[in-house]
């Protein structure tokens, strides 16, 4: 009887710190309303790297720091990429890429509420986001709960 009273306390323990967890994320989270950032994205084994600025809702502006750079931006309807070298651009419908939910504050604090909290070492907290066509992992920091990647 003192076990499963124990695993009672255990599981509710539990399943209320993982709710204050996502609270203090989705709180921390709702204050943001642009943040910069510098990347590294790794293609066909080629690193690239650039910087972006994000403005929610749905606007992204990054640069591509190669010497055949790209811009990458969006106005929140369209996605446009700017190949330098060759002088080409590229237009796709924003609801058509994974950026569209990356973008999108109110369906990254939907999905957190409705995903499970998953700790990843000592560093980050995560949470899966899958809309049929993509997975994106986002994760926050443990310490002060701010947006690190996806």
């Amino acid at each position: 009887m003192k076990f499963l009273i124990y695993l009672i306390f255990l599981i509710f323990f539990i399943s209320n710190s993982n709710a204050s967890i996502k609270e203090k994320i989705i709180n921390s989270f709702k204050e943001i309303n642009n943040f910069s950032f510098d990347f590294i994205q790794t293609i066909d084994g080629k690193d690239e790297r650039g910087s972006c600025i994000i403005k929610f809702p749905k606007k992204i502006n990054c640069i591509y720091k190669q010497k055949k750079s790209k811009l990458l931006v969006s106005n929140g309807k369209t996605l446009v990429i700017k190949n330098s070298s060759s002088k080409q651009y590229y237009l796709y419908p924003l609801h058509t890429t994974p950026l569209n939910i990356i973008l999108n504050k109110n369906l990254i604090i939907n999905n957190i509420k409705k995903s499970e909290v998953k700790e990843i070492g000592e560093k980050f907290y995560n949470f899966e986001i899958n809309d049929k066509k993509n997975i994106i992992n986002i994760f926050f920091d443990k310490e002060n709960y701010n947006l690190t990647g996806w």
